[in-house]
């Protein structure tokens, strides 16, 4: 038996009851979730990626209303700006697909914002092509299986992605099967710190686990600190802009935090990516304001 069969099997025992993968899930509801997914866990994501399905249930509703509603409805995910590469590809597949999700590799890859392990992840799991789909999960799994080493490296690369494809099964579908089986196993089995090894389909041939290494002493990467820091600020800020019904002015702002320098970088750099727009001497989320009233900050 193969380590794809291993991964499918446990799968289909053990996997995670997840609403984007419901035989019903459209793949604009596939795209939804693995935008939002990315450096956000399950437990948030959920909830949101129903309300945004409710509200917006294709691409074309989406792009029907303007950008400061997705960033709004994005609420308090993190990384806003996830949700105008949303809107931007959801105006690109009205304008370029007639509405739909393309099943095509390339076309995906070219939407807005979408790349490498995106377009594959939408390709494999809502049309259920064969393609190698690597996300930090699936290439700790193959790193401790296939490499014996308790680690992969920082960042997906190029071997990382023919790794993958040489352990998928030739038929399509089931390859599609075995991609989010690694990716499962991963998540909820192989973690970076705390590996359940007894419960893993592979723990009578990994190879890392054959080696008896123990993991690295601290964790792999440093978390991120989020406190005090400037991703603080703006989320302080958006959440402001996002429950105003007008345009909301300066003093308002200056309220959220109390050091001026770091309070007026956070705001240029939302103006910067975009999600906010100054009106005067208000501020207003992008897509709020009539075009000819915007100014520079």
């Amino acid at each position: 038996m193969t380590l794809a069969d291993e991964a499918i099997n446990w799968y289909d025992t053990n996997a995670r009851d997840l609403p984007w993968r419901q035989p019903e899930t459209t793949p604009w509801g596939v795209l939804v979730s693995e935008v939002m997914l990315q450096q956000t866990p399950v437990v948030r994501v959920e909830p949101a990626w129903r309300s945004w399905m409710t509200r917006w249930p294709t691409p074309a509703a989406l792009a029907a209303d303007p950008q400061s509603e997705a960033i709004r409805m994005w609420g308090r995910l993190g990384y806003p700006r996830r949700a105008m590469r949303l809107h931007a590809c959801a105006i690109a597949m009205v304008e370029r697909h007639d509405g739909r999700v393309p099943d095509d590799l390339d076309q995906l890859l070219a939407l807005p914002g979408v790349g490498t392990y995106t377009g594959r992840a939408v390709a494999t799991f809502a049309y259920g092509q064969r393609h190698p789909v690597v996300d930090t999960n699936v290439r700790r799994v193959v790193s401790r299986v296939v490499e014996g080493k308790p680690d992969a490296g920082p960042a997906t690369t190029a071997a990382d992605l023919v790794a993958m494809e040489e352990l998928l099964p030739p038929d399509a579908p089931r390859a599609a099967r075995a991609s989010i089986a690694f990716m499962e196993l991963g998540a909820i089995v192989c973690t970076a710190r705390s590996p359940k090894c007894v419960d893993c389909p592979f723990h009578h041939v990994c190879a890392w686990r054959l080696t008896g290494e123990p993991l690295p002493a601290g964790p792999s990467r440093k978390p991120q600190r989020y406190a005090g820091t400037d991703r603080q600020v703006r989320g302080l800020l958006l959440e402001v802009l996002r429950h105003a019904t007008g345009p909301v002015p300066r003093q308002r702002l200056d309220l959220v935090w109390t050091d001026e320098v770091q309070r007026a970088r956070a705001l240029s750099g939302l103006v910067e990516d975009g999600l906010v727009q100054p009106l005067g001497a208000d501020f207003i989320l992008t897509g709020d304001a009539p075009r000819g009233d915007i100014q520079t900050l």
